[in-house]
């Protein structure tokens, strides 16, 4: 069995890791501290049996990351872990793919009983929240969105997440080592499958994959 724990902050990594070790001693555990890395990781390793994917890990730009990998990497199980456990967001992740969602708040007893259930390819989700997310309101589109996300080429999906960046067509060029022409038609491609006309129709719909970041938060 092999694992990928993709989140940015190396200490809950460690624990993870800890608590992977306890339930599957076994398990082959490799990490990512971005989304690139991650990205670069099932390249790698195309054989990784399950992602835990921090929400608000640098690059993933929220659902985008989730759909980005469930469409590169259909027979690879992808688990969301976050502290932001809205129930909204994780009906939204749900839509998107992934098969459970495990909080970071969660006590030990509590993630070890997670990563059983996502690691026998059934669906977690917190007990205390499971009642709130089969009442949160669904989002007509996600699914439509996630399967079109997930038609993208690889290369597309670079594109488009450079385009998330703010990246203009020459920054892409320069930052794929391709001509600008070649982005161009990417983008005539990516705008198609996405049913947007432009990139302010794109950026619309990109900004509604976006998480806002518990930890960004300011009281008051």
């Amino acid at each position: 069995m092999r694992l990928l724990l993709a989140d940015d902050h190396p200490l809950f990594r460690l624990a993870l890791a800890q608590a992977v070790r306890a339930v599957a001693p076994e398990a082959t555990i490799a990490e990512a501290g971005s989304f690139d890395e991650a990205h670069a990781a099932l390249a790698a390793q195309p054989d990784t049996d399950l992602v835990l994917l921090d929400l608000h890990m640098p690059g993933s730009h929220g659902l985008m990351g989730l759909a980005t990998l469930r469409g590169e990497h259909p027979a690879i199980a992808v688990a969301m872990i976050s502290a932001h456990d809205d129930p909204a967001t994780i009906r939204r992740a749900l839509a998107y793919g992934a098969i459970g969602f495990l909080s970071k708040r969660s006590g030990l007893d509590e993630l070890c009983e997670a990563l059983r259930t996502v690691l026998s390819a059934q669906t977690w989700l917190p007990p205390s929240l499971r009642g709130a997310i089969a009442a949160a309101p669904a989002h007509a589109d996600d699914r439509a969105l996630a399967a079109r996300l997930a038609s993208l080429s690889p290369q597309q999906t670079r594109v488009l997440a450079l385009v998330a960046d703010g990246l203009l067509n020459k920054q892409i060029a320069d930052r794929l080592e391709v001509q600008e022409r070649t982005v161009k038609a990417h983008l005539t491609a990516i705008f198609e499958r996405l049913g947007v006309r432009n990139r302010t129709q794109a950026g619309v719909l990109l900004r509604s994959l976006e998480l806002a970041d518990p930890a960004l938060r300011k009281d008051g």
